[in-house]
């Protein structure tokens, strides 16, 4: 594949793959535009727990629905790192929508008609330009059946929760392994039978299983995988 064009890249996969790392890096490398689908659908969770539309571990629908118009996201350039932190209604919540009060209620958000085509319609539109680098759970079913290079993410359950447990841990957050590992499940069984825009590979996708590789050996992966 001729490095030349300028491609739609497509990273799905089960939460805590690392899907964000190693769309990063890819863009990086490339030097494309990095867009984190899996936050937009965080930042509506956050927004639904600030306005009492989550009470009581409940989720009222129709409130979210007719709020929606006042959810405002975009991506802006943190001017000490370079890195693109995703804001809600103009204030920086990179690091609000990632404690596991959000987790906990994420997939549940992520299953509601309206909340999915709303950040698809803002997914494509930020991606107009092509040189792109998204990942998420319907990338390249949904929103970009079409993409260049699709890839669909994996790794074992009790890898995954390691790694959440000390990406927490590095932030001084108290969590148990084993909540961590229950979320996970929990939320690959919303993901995978939700009714709208279910996780699944795309038929054209390459597998990656990441259980034991590292970031680099990824990358390594990516370029001998796709000739670039």
């Amino acid at each position: 594949m001729s490095i030349q064009k300028r491609l739609i890249i497509a990273v799905d996969g089960f939460s805590s793959c690392g899907k964000s790392t190693f769309a990063k890096a890819i863009a990086q490398k490339l030097g494309y535009v990095y867009i984190d689908t899996g936050a937009m659908y965080r930042a509506v969770t956050l927004f639904a727990i600030n306005s009492d539309i989550i009470h009581d571990g409940k989720l009222d629908i129709e409130r979210l629905k007719s709020s929606l118009v006042k959810v405002k996201i975009d991506f802006r350039k943190n001017t000490l790192n370079g890195k693109n932190e995703i804001c809600l209604n103009g204030e920086n919540v990179e690091d609000k929508i990632r404690g596991m009060e959000v987790s906990e209620y994420v997939s549940t958000i992520s299953s509601v008609k309206e909340v999915r085509a709303k950040m698809v319609e803002i997914q494509r539109e930020m991606s107009k330009e092509k040189g792109i680098v998204l990942d998420g759970r319907d990338i390249g079913t949904v929103v970009f059946p079409n993409a260049d290079i699709k890839i669909f993410m994996t790794a074992d359950p009790d890898v995954r929760a390691q790694r959440r447990f000390d990406e927490s841990a590095a932030k001084g957050e108290k969590v148990s392994f084993d909540e961590i590992k229950l979320n996970i499940m929990k939320r690959d069984e919303l993901d995978t039978t939700r009714v709208e825009s279910p996780l699944k590979r795309a038929d054209d996708a390459v597998v990656l299983d990441n259980s034991y590789m590292n970031p680099e050996e990824q990358m390594v992966w990516f370029f001998k995988t796709f000739n670039l």
